[in-house]
């Protein structure tokens, strides 16, 4: 058990040096309904631990607060009630200070059962890798989250102050794939969640993929060329989200006399050409690869152009926390798959052929929610290196922009 102990404290302990920039009001505020504030991430993800393995009966453990099992479930209807996800910012109690305790609370209950190998069966070492995943993702949304909320602050407050990488990005090329019969999703030899599998057969016809994410240079040109005053380059639904939201370029960007800027989270910079473009929506993503002549890859291609590639990229751990120009990466076909940004692709979030929803609460993790929604790959500057994979499948509603996701094309 020494290795899960070990992955336990450091996930656990990164989660709380993401906080270390924040003052204590920071952690209470929510700047939109799909928003949730700090000290609810930090909270929910140690409900995830008490929940899923310590309250079903591990011996000696006492729950730390009644209250809080509705208060910190976020979705999970086979738990209990919840306490409504646009009303968490309304609450000024439980204090930042009380939330700490509880997590140290959940800590040392984990951290006992992972002592003793003899308390700890195969289903609760598993519910604690998915608690440790979990958390993972929450570390992202908690910079997504804190990012959204500092830009509607007037002040424009600083997360972390780090230097801009200087860099460039390499031309636009293409690589191509032959058609024929692939295999994708997760073979289930290592931690996958269930929406990865099961591995299966998939047909494609031939195709070619981008070797980088599409730079803010080049989104320019799109609307320069007046790409969100054209409706013919949108879908009906994207349409109606640029007259009805007063769209105009991708979220946090801005103009003044020196051109055009963007908030990050080390503050507003003037905006990078070289950098891949980020925080766009499915319906901007779409909107700019019919403006260019091409389209967004489907998941499958995506997967298997990444299928033999390396997950190494600029991750959270880069302490970046803004995506980077891709560089020359000497003969490397396709860059930037890993890390950076999300990138959009043009299919539906819905289960692979022989896809069963897990039995139990945790099967409300994943499966209920492939509906309405488009699969992103890759992972961004605030994902975890150790958490993404070629077959990890990310699902967002297809107008929304706070998370980092970016565009690479396919034809």
């Amino acid at each position: 058990m020494g290795s899960l102990r070990d992955r336990y404290r450091q996930i656990r302990e990164f989660t709380e040096r993401l906080c270390e920039p924040l003052q204590t009001e920071d952690y209470v505020i929510q700047s939109m309904p799909d928003a949730s504030p700090i000290r609810w991430h930090i909270a929910h993800t140690t409900w995830f631990f008490e929940t899923f393995v310590l309250s079903p009966g591990m011996k000696g453990y006492s729950i730390f607060n009644p209250h809080f099992v509705a208060l910190f479930n976020s979705y999970y209807n086979a738990v209990g009630s919840q306490f409504p996800r646009p009303r968490r910012g309304m609450l000024s109690r439980p204090t930042v200070a009380e939330i700490f305790a509880y997590r140290a609370h959940v800590n040392h209950g984990i951290e006992s059962v992972l002592e003793d190998p003899s308390s700890l069966d195969m289903k609760a070492a598993g519910l604690i890798e998915i608690g440790l995943q979990h958390e993972q993702q929450h570390q992202e949304l908690m910079l997504t989250d804190i990012k959204h909320a500092f830009s509607c602050n007037p002040l424009r407050p600083v997360y972390r102050e780090v230097s801009p990488t200087q860099s460039s990005a390499p031309a636009q090329g293409w690589g191509d794939f032959d058609e024929g019969l692939y295999r994708i999703g997760s073979d289930g030899e290592a931690f996958c969640f269930d929406n990865e599998g099961p591995r299966h057969r998939v047909f494609v016809e031939p195709f070619q993929l981008a070797n980088r994410p599409v730079t803010n240079g080049e989104f320019l040109e799109f609307m320069k060329e007046g790409g969100y005053e054209k409706p013919e380059f949108w879908l009906s639904e994207g349409w109606n989200a640029v007259v009805e939201q007063g769209w105009k370029h991708p979220l946090y960007w801005s103009r003044d006399d020196g051109g055009w800027m963007h908030f990050t989270l080390s503050g507003v910079r003037p905006l990078d050409p070289d950098e891949p473009v980020c925080h766009v929506s499915f319906f901007e993503a779409d909107a700019f690869a019919r403006w260019w002549g091409a389209r967004l890859p489907t998941e499958e291609e995506w997967e298997i152009a990444a299928a033999h590639a390396e997950p190494r990229g600029n991750f959270v751990e880069d302490g970046q926390c803004h995506p980077h120009p891709a560089g020359d990466e000497g003969t490397a076909p396709f860059r930037q798959l890993f890390g950076d940004v999300w990138e959009w692709t043009a299919s539906q979030y819905r289960p692979y052929p022989g896809y069963r929803v897990p039995a139990g609460a945790v099967g409300e993790y994943n499966g209920k929610f492939m509906c309405n929604q488009f699969v992103l790959r890759g992972g961004s500057c605030a994902t975890s290196e150790s958490h993404i994979r070629a077959t990890y499948r990310n699902f967002f509603p297809p107008a929304v922009r706070w998370q980092f996701s970016g565009i690479r094309m396919a034809r």
